[in-house]
């Protein structure tokens, strides 16, 4: 099934569904959160049987062994055939546990200003941008 015996590591990540797009694995490589046997790549580096990826995802640092190249995405059904999840137990139950932030404003001093909900709603982004991953 698999074209080659290698494969970028960008192509590989979005093949097993690790990201929606190629162009966020790549992201994801160049911001040193993808790492092939303990050292950070960049989105070139080709991948064959064998090798360890971690992935950086906060709150979780997920862990896949290659099980075959390969160049194509596939259906989630599918991906065990390609990736061995080796995430950890302790890591996959932090995604059970939701941390909300809350905002507490002083009684009697109104609503927020334009500018106060716009810090505000900055502040929830970016808590919540890291949620937005696949996994």
């Amino acid at each position: 099934m698999s074209e080659s015996r290698t494969v970028r590591i960008d192509k590989w990540l979005w093949a097993i569904r690790a990201y929606k797009t190629r162009g966020l694995a790549a992201d994801a490589c160049k911001s040193n959160k993808i790492t092939v046997g303990g050292v950070t790549v960049k989105p070139s580096r080709e991948v064959k049987e064998g090798d360890i990826v971690t992935i950086k995802k906060m709150p979780v640092v997920y862990t896949f062994k290659v099980l075959a190249p390969l160049g194509s995405r596939v259906g989630a059904k599918d991906v065990h055939l390609y990736a061995e999840n080796l995430t950890p137990e302790e890591e996959l139950m932090k995604l059970s546990v939701k941390v909300v932030p809350t905002l507490a404003r002083d009684r009697g001093t109104g609503r927020p200003t334009k500018k106060e909900r716009r810090q505000i709603d900055s502040l929830m982004e970016d808590f919540f941008d890291d949620e937005d991953d696949d996994f």
